[in-house]
């Protein structure tokens, strides 16, 4: 057989593995490209796993698949329109835009691209408030039906219908409705094939007209098509809620038919080691917190869950959400095989290892959170947990659905960084009501909580060497990093560098002064910038501050040249904490201070880009003042590797 006929093979059986496979066999197709045909063939494997990841509810991955397909075939019109979709369901709406704009501008005005930039004009006008919203709802109608009356589709129809009732047109938009359900009423005479999208734009169109019992029993019938196809559910359910919202109407059946599975976020205690001499998990209780998570769980219906791997409670809760058919996404707190040896296999005679094992091949994705365990204290485990919290947050938020944040603790108060009380102290100091599963009630054959407990900490495994850095001159905490480039300092002259050391290091270190409570240190040299802030709610401000302060000065008044900007990198992770013997300065080190300094090179010339875990710490401290936008996969600088990547901005919606 020649190798041309070999990978059409192998092509037409992905391709079938791809529309038939669920998100953890879809995932594993994505993991095991190497060595498959795709960057032979045509773009349509690519096209074909984002699309159906997209549907899933994975915007970001579905963004990092069709970003690899774009480097081989850049201009790619589907995969482009795909791109935009993937990053406006993702929430980065703005560049989503602008991306779909130039898409239109290099001469495509089908509909899937009219109809997704029509998409993002609608998100951003939710986002905005009056009279700009208005008039994004007015330039979103007018976009979808521009698409609709070229191509006749009613997806285009059905949102151009929308639109127009959201302006408060709603003749026009009855009408639009109406013509779009005779369209849809032939398709699904039809039985065969995939009729979500019709299905849905029939409730739509319900709606629209207010036939409410009609709306229902479309939309229930689009919910038994829909199968795990969380996102493409949840676009139908945003624009019922905004219809249902205009005519001041409540749907409990359209709700419960469009319901998407909550996200929980999970941490509990491991398994005892042999002759603990405080049993807080003792193996015998094994079974009882197997079946009282099986029972929380029944009562949350999550579709998605964040945890840890630890021996214990950890993979108890993977196994059951894998058991209900849920997605599972993984934090490791530092290097897998390390982990392994403190907090899996130090059972004797024990399954914990070829259960972790499965678990890991089984979750949607696995982040490790430090690529090194810190030696001094438990800010790991502490890393890891404020991680889980801040993806989980990201993915309720995506889907617009709720973040239930679930423990297993033995109802003892205690201490310690990165113990389950000290998380669920912090959930709770977040506003968050998490579930308790009490390990003390369970040895007493009862799952209920006593009013009035608090946490004790989970006592991840310590090493012996803890200690081998002396822990009074170290210590270790979770810090926020900033490092920034002055653009254009290489091409200053010399009576220039006086002027620049006065004018622009000078309105810097008077910006920084507003931020005195929380900058832990600060350093310069050059053109070079670096601060260490104690949260990331300050890093993110003073970062969007110090680019608008660069960004709006006249440096020509100041006799500097105009060119002069600033790239700004932000990353949050656990650091030591000591005294420098050379400066006497207060300072910061570790391997997250070093991958923060990767950021910056690779950011655009008066951006803030922030790593994964800024943007996850953000969302786990509820910050509204920023958000943080998808880049992608990103090669960092000094070929560190390549990592997700977000563009810090301000929340227009909060000005």
């Amino acid at each position: 057989m020649s190798d041309a006929s070999s990978d059409h093979g192998q092509q037409e059986s992905l391709v079938g593995s791809i529309a038939t496979g669920d998100l953890t066999q879809l995932m594993s197709i994505w993991r095991g490209r190497e060595g498959q045909p795709w960057a032979r063939s045509k773009a349509d494997i690519y096209y074909t796993l984002a699309r159906r990841i997209l549907g899933q509810g994975e915007p970001l991955i579905a963004y990092d698949i069709i970003a690899e397909a774009l480097a081989i075939w850049p201009s790619d019109v589907r995969l482009r329109q795909l791109q935009g979709l993937a990053l406006a369901r993702s929430g980065a709406t703005r560049r989503a835009n602008a991306l779909l704009e130039q898409l239109r501008k290099d001469g495509a005005t089908d509909e899937e691209t009219l109809g997704t930039l029509g998409r993002t004009y609608k998100d951003l006008a939710l986002n905005a408030g009056s009279p700009t919203r208005e008039l994004l709802l007015r330039h979103a109608a007018g976009i979808y039906e521009e698409a609709y009356g070229l191509s006749g589709g009613y997806w285009t129809g059905i949102n151009a219908a929308t639109m127009h009732l959201l302006i408060g047109e709603k003749e026009r938009a009855c009408q639009i409705a109406n013509k779009v359900r005779e369209e849809c009423l032939k398709e699904v005479q039809d039985p065969g094939g995939d009729q979500y999208w019709e299905l849905a734009a029939l409730g739509e169109a319900a709606l629209i007209c207010r036939r409410w019992p009609e709306a229902e029993e479309w939309y229930s019938r689009a919910a038994k098509e829909r199968q795990t196809r969380f996102g493409d559910l949840h676009s139908s359910r945003r624009n019922a809620r905004l219809i249902l919202h205009y005519w001041q109407k409540e749907a409990p059946a359209i709700e419960r038919a469009l319901h998407v599975p909550a996200v929980v976020v999970f941490v509990g205690h491991m398994i005892d080691r042999p002759n603990r001499p405080e049993p807080r998990f003792p193996p015998e209780l094994e079974f009882g917190v197997a079946n009282e998570l099986a029972k929380r769980l029944n009562d949350l219906k999550p579709g998605f869950g964040f945890s840890s791997a630890a021996c214990g409670s950890d993979i108890l809760f993977l196994e059951a959400m894998l058991e209900r058919g849920a997605e599972i996404s993984i934090v490791l707190p530092y290097d897998r095989d390390e982990f392994v040896r403190d907090s899996v296999d130090f059972i004797p005679n024990s399954s914990w290892r070829a259960r972790f094992d499965a678990v890991m091949q089984r979750a949607t994705r696995v982040l490790t959170a430090s690529t090194q365990r810190l030696e001094i204290g438990g800010v790991s485990y502490e890393f890891c947990n404020d991680m889980l919290l801040g993806l989980s947050a990201i993915r309720a938020r995506q889907l617009e659905t709720e973040l239930f944040p679930l423990a297993v603790w033995n109802g003892q108060s205690g201490d310690g960084p990165g113990g389950a009380a000290t998380v669920v102290r912090n959930w709770r100091a977040l506003r968050y009501q998490p579930e308790i599963i009490d390990l003390e009630q369970i040895s007493k054959g009862s799952g209920s909580l006593p009013s009035g407990r608090q946490p004790r900490p989970l006592q991840k495994s310590q090493r012996s060497d803890d200690h081998k850095v002396a822990a009074d001159r170290f210590t270790s905490r979770i810090v926020a990093l900033l490092f920034a480039d002055a653009v254009g300092f290489s091409k200053l002259t010399e009576s220039e560098v006086p002027r620049f050391v006065e004018h622009f290091l000078g309105a810097i270190a008077k910006l920084s002064e507003n931020f005195a409570d929380t900058l832990l240190a600060k350093n310069t040299w050059g053109d070079g910038l670096y601060f260490v802030f104690s949260d990331v709610v300050a890093a993110g401000k003073f970062g969007l501050e110090l680019a608008d302060l660069v960004a709006g000065t006249n440096w020509q008044e100041k006799e500097l040249r105009p060119g002069l900007s600033l790239r700004i990198g932000l990353h949050a992770g656990p650091a030591y904490e000591f005294d420098d013997p050379i400066t006497g300065d207060r300072s910061y080190s570790g391997t997250h201070v070093s991958r923060a300094a990767r950021i910056e090179p690779i950011t655009p010339p008066g951006q803030v880009y922030a790593s994964e875990a800024f943007a996850a710490l953000a969302a786990a401290q509820r910050v509204a003042d920023f958000t943080c936008d998808y880049v992608g996969q990103t090669p960092m600088a000094k070929d560190y590797g390549a990592f997700p990547t977000y563009h810090v901005r301000r929340n227009l919606s909060r000005q």
